[in-house]
């Protein structure tokens, strides 16, 4: 693996030369643009903005509250007129045929109810004048102190925000048809159509603005007796209180409102730094990965988070591991068929140059004899690599599927019997012994997850490599057989065995440990290599020892299909 020193070293030399290359241009590009604003973020806090919108149209709700409360006041005027209205028709008038009503008992009757409903009340006669008005009675002597406002900063601050509020709130649902209230000396009942409408002998009632942009309230009810047309009485009330109950009640939700507005946000940051930042220190990690700046040491590590970010973290860090050492496996594999290539070349090379010097047709006939062999090595060679390479794409595209070994063994052997015939040795396929014939009645007994082509390559390449050891008159066993969890094959044959040494070297590439009367270079070391490869990609085990009467025996052992099936469910 290459050091984060070395790599600082190296751009440090090559800054000079490299500036305008494009390998440091196409790194450059994949290194994403910083951003000022996270869209994560941005969306994080829509989604709970938009929760908050909800809320923010309860502030609709308390317009709507004003109304009935106008429209309760309206109603209370019409009843307090109403009695006042009778009081006055059956008390205030001397006689039942007469229409003159008395303003002596009409002025008791308004002082006593006025002092209890601190309604403005106005009498008019038959003939549209004024007659009484409360507030020429002296109703309420008390005197009413109000304190001003101190002014401090903050707390003059805060009245002015909570009075442009008021405002912008009143401005949206205010009555935009409301005349204004203006009140003349000599009032008649022309100046009031609700007093008019009552001299008729009907009902009438009228909201109009006052200059503090507070509403007032008319009501207008005819004065009767026996039906007769007395006079009308106009009750008055103006919404402050209704405005100061209204503007209370919106202070009160606007704090509530900004309190939550705060924590929302605070949440909605909280919630963005603990998601969006690791998944962006992730994402500039891999970028660096990917532009060759750093290794995979270099990930932020998230592993301790018990949630997905910890998985992200995990994951992330075990592929890029894995790639390092698929880079690292691809660099020692590069290597290894660079040495093995140069044998038969340097071999080559030799023969080529020495021909030129051949005195003889029997030297000439040799020279061209080895550059035969060279060439024929060098075939082999790149065919195996070349399957090599071509395993290692298999395996990572294929989807794995059930594979019956009994199947597989059986039609291996069979092919073998029926292509070679008696050129090879005896092959004896031998199944579970008798205390395991209730598991041989199974369809799945001897089934794994894997890939039929490249687990009969691996069969395959151990029946050769047992037959190349063998004598053609010897016997090769192949043993399928199940071992606790798993499903066994053992290949033994009669020949020469392994060095007791080399039981695990055998598996390495272009490692070759072949009888000595064999020709040199009739294989290229890599058919052990390639099983171990595949038993690894299907999570099976794969081991070389020697029989104890001769020979050498290969065993693999795959994990069976229903149990790997229960452990991906």
């Amino acid at each position: 693996m290459v050091s984060d020193t070395d790599i600082v070293k190296a751009e440090k030399l090559s800054n000079s030369t490299e500036n305008d290359s494009p390998e440091k241009g196409r790194r450059k590009s994949l290194l994403r643009p910083k951003r000022r604003v996270s869209p994560l973020t941005v969306r994080i806090l829509a989604v709970n903005l938009i929760a908050l919108g909800f809320l923010a149209g309860g502030i609709l709700y308390i317009d709507q509250y004003q109304e009935t409360m106008v429209q309760s006041r309206i109603n209370a005027l019409i009843k307090d007129a109403e009695v006042m209205a009778g009081a006055l028709g059956e008390a205030a008038t001397a006689q039942a045929d007469r229409t003159e009503l008395r303003l002596k008992p009409a002025e008791q009757i308004i002082v006593r109810v006025v002092g209890v409903t601190n309604n403005r009340t106005r009498l008019f006669g038959l003939d549209g004048n004024l007659l009484l008005d409360s507030r020429d009675l002296a109703v309420d002597q008390s005197v009413v102190i109000d304190e001003l406002p101190q002014y401090v900063g903050l707390t003059t601050f805060l009245d002015q925000v909570s009075e442009t509020i008021t405002l912008l709130l009143d401005s949206l649902h205010r009555r935009k048809d409301l005349e204004s209230y203006h009140e003349v000396k000599t009032q008649v009942a022309d100046h009031y159509p609700e007093v008019e409408r009552a001299l008729e002998g009907d009902m009438g009632f009228r909201i109009r603005r006052l200059s503090d942009r507070a509403e007032i309230i008319t009501v207008a009810v005819p004065v009767q007796r026996f039906r007769r047309v007395l006079g009308a009485l106009l009750l008055s009330a103006d919404t402050r209180d209704i405005n100061a109950a209204v503007q209370q009640t919106r202070i009160t939700f606007l704090k509530f409102f900004g309190i939550v507005l705060l924590v929302t946000l605070l949440l909605s940051i909280f919630l963005a730094r603990t998601i969006v930042r690791p998944i962006l220190r992730l994402a500039r990690s891999a970028d660096r990965i990917s532009a060759g700046t750093h290794t995979g040491a270099d990930i932020p590590d998230y592993s301790s988070r018990n949630d997905e970010i910890g998985d992200l973290s995990r994951s992330l860090k075990d592929m890029t591991l894995a790639l390092a050492r698929q880079i690292d496996a691809v660099a020692a594999f590069a290597a290894d068929v660079s040495h093995e290539l140069k044998n038969p070349l340097t071999s080559l090379r030799s023969a080529v140059e020495t021909l030129s010097l051949a005195k003889n047709e029997a030297a000439k006939k040799k020279l061209l004899g080895i550059i035969a062999d060279d060439v024929g090595r060098l075939d082999r060679l790149i065919s195996d690599i070349s399957n090599v390479s071509r395993l290692d794409a298999e395996m990572s595209r294929s989807q794995m599927g059930e594979v019956n070994l009994k199947t597989l063994l059986e039609t291996l052997v069979d092919m073998y019997k029926s292509s070679h015939g008696d050129k090879i040795p005896a092959l004896h396929l031998d199944l579970d012994s008798p205390k395991n014939a209730r598991k041989k009645k199974s369809a799945k007994a001897y089934c794994v997850s894997g890939l039929e082509g490249q687990l009969g390559q691996l069969f395959r390449n151990l029946i050769d490599n047992a037959i190349s050891f063998s004598k053609k008159d010897g016997t090769i066993w192949i043993r399928l057989s199940h071992q606790k969890n798993m499903v066994q094959v053992v290949i033994e044959d009669e020949g020469q065995g392994i060095p007791e040494d080399k039981l695990e070297d055998i598996f390495d590439r272009f490692y070759s440990e072949r009888p000595s009367a064999e020709a040199f270079g009739k294989h290229s070391g890599l058919g052990l290599s390639i099983c171990k490869k595949i038993v690894e990609a299907h999570e099976g085990v794969i081991v070389a020892q020697n029989r104890q009467t001769g020979g050498a025996q290969f065993t693999v052992q795959l994990r069976h299909i229903s149990l790997k099936s229960e452990a991906l469910t």
